[in-house]
């Protein structure tokens, strides 16, 4: 019987594959569990409606990450923070604050898409922001004196 599977299943295949398994197996475990449906035309259709959908969202999302990409990289993102008296600052830098900064001037980007290692010293620093698989945008941080 072919099935065409509605999500990965292990030793089988990937999600959207059509696979060909026992009558069995189809009816009682993978249709049983909505782990797969049966393989005719009209479900095919879909099929190929659902994966021409996904990647037209996959390329406007593309499009739209590579225009964020361009803005975000002509951008200074400047932190006063408390120096000490030696000049060295207290604290440092966070993704987190990062983030909150970049919302502020307009960008929503997730948390933990910001690659920032330990920031704490002061000047001009340079970090990555991961956007999307390899999307990757490069700004600047300078930490002034308060």
């Amino acid at each position: 019987m072919k099935v065409i599977l509605l999500s990965d299943v292990k030793k089988q295949g990937k999600k959207d594959e059509i696979i060909d398994v026992s009558d069995g197996y189809a009816n009682n475990y993978l249709i049983k569990n909505k782990l797969a449906v049966a393989y005719t035309t009209g479900s095919k259709l879909k099929l190929d409606h659902q994966v021409q959908e996904r990647k037209t969202n996959e390329e406007l999302l593309i499009k739209n990450m590579q225009d964020m990409k361009t803005k975000l990289e002509g951008q200074i993102l400047e932190f006063v923070v408390p120096v000490g008296r030696d000049g060295k600052m207290f604290g440092s830098i966070s993704s987190k604050q990062v983030k909150e900064k970049l919302l502020m001037m307009g960008y929503d980007i997730p948390k933990n898409a910001v690659d920032i290692d330990r920031l704490d010293s002061l000047g001009i620093h340079d970090i990555k922001i991961n956007l999307y698989k390899k999307i990757v945008a490069q700004i600047k941080i300078n930490v002034i004196r308060k």
